[in-house]
């Protein structure tokens, strides 16, 4: 690890650790990032993609700090990125190699993230006995399965929209990121009366004003086909639907979606933001002025790492989505007031909010 990289990150909360992993022999290339340890041991995904950089795990690294720590967790945060296409013939080759590299890292627990899931968790735990978001059959709350990071999006939703007024029946959403996520905060938003008119994955986008049929577009989606060939709606440019109009957008799939450049794009009411660090802290508050109401990333998306601590516990499913929603609501309503009322810019205040339970934690800790 050269030093210039932790003078680039490192303030009051951390990073404590950044490893650099490269074998020539598996061809493994990743990047590690333990950023806060003051709440227990860290809790972060593991992504795989090959053009993550060491900047990037970082700020999810730091994202996870705060979410574990604003959801009440006994967790740190951390984030590791696997730098290779998920698509691989070898994948479970380099996941087994991945883990074996971080043996040694015990603070350091992982779990699912884009590009990795349940299965990829399995074979990491076979190797050094650690991880979550396990398949149900060894014991774990698989959180794609059960849509825990979707079934939070749409609980934050339910808070936001009584305290903006904007009801859910008939509002118009557009997904950014038919996977997993995107996925499950479609069907619990349309559950709730809401319509999808638009979405995309990397391949393409398309756009319905009457509504797309979560159902049809999830069960077309098993095919491995892009969302473009499933006929359910016009088919458009991924810049096209970020600019469509909406009352509530969730972005979740890459990072930096939304930049100063290009924040004029965004015409909706509500975001959501369902991937980790899809808006710059720039853009949402010049978003802000323009009366765009945001819930951070992470409030609004800790249903994923809620569920998995409640997993690592040793509780069940039903604990599970209780934690999640009694989590979500609780800390949307103070983001909201705090952004609302105290005039706060929405991440600023999740930060604040956030920071306030680290500090006291870290006054316990011994200083080395």
């Amino acid at each position: 690890m050269n030093a210039h990289y932790v003078d680039n990150f490192a303030d009051d909360l951390g990073p404590e650790k950044i490893v650099h992993i490269y074998e020539p022999k598996s061809g493994l290339k990743a990047i590690v990032v333990i950023d806060n340890l003051s709440l227990g041991p860290a809790v972060g995904g593991c992504r795989m993609a090959s053009d993550v950089g060491t900047r990037e795990v970082f700020r999810l690294a730091r994202a996870m700090t705060l979410k574990n720590a604003l959801s009440d967790l006994p967790h740190g945060g951390a984030k590791s990125a696997i730098l290779e296409d998920p698509g691989i013939a070898n994948k479970e080759d380099m996941i087994r190699a991945f883990a074996q590299a971080i043996k040694h890292l015990h603070d350091y627990i992982p779990g699912p993230d884009m590009g990795t899931d349940e299965t990829c968790m399995a074979y990491i735990y076979d190797e050094i006995g650690r991880a979550v978001g396990l398949p149900k059959v060894l014991g774990g709350l698989p959180l794609d399965e059960l849509g825990a990071t979707g079934y939070g999006l749409a609980v934050a939703a339910d808070v936001a929209s009584d305290f903006i007024s904007l009801p859910l029946k008939n509002a118009r959403v557009i997904i950014q990121g038919f996977g997993n996520v995107g996925k499950a905060a479609a069907r619990f938003l349309t559950e709730r009366g809401a319509t999808l008119i638009a979405t995309c994955d990397t391949r393409g986008a398309i756009h319905d004003p009457d509504g797309i049929s979560v159902q049809a577009l999830t069960q077309f989606k098993k095919s491995g086909a892009s969302v473009k060939e499933s006929g359910l709606g016009e088919v458009l440019t991924h810049e096209a639907m970020l600019q469509l109009e909406s009352d509530i957008f969730i972005p979740s799939a890459r990072p930096d979606i939304f930049t100063v450049d290009n924040q004029h794009w965004l015409q909706t009411k509500l975001v959501l933001e369902g991937a980790n660090i899809p808006i710059t802290h720039e853009a949402a508050e010049i978003m802000k002025g323009r009366g765009v109401v945001i819930i951070p990333d992470v409030i609004a998306n800790s249903g994923g790492v809620i569920c998995a601590a409640t997993e690592f516990q040793g509780m069940n499913e039903k604990q599970a989505f209780e934690r999640i929603e009694s989590t979500i609501s609780r800390n949307t309503v103070e983001v909201l007031e705090r952004n609302l009322k105290q005039g706060q810019f929405p991440h600023a205040a999740a930060i604040i909010m956030a920071k306030e339970r680290l500090k006291e934690a870290m006054a316990f800790r011994a200083h080395m």
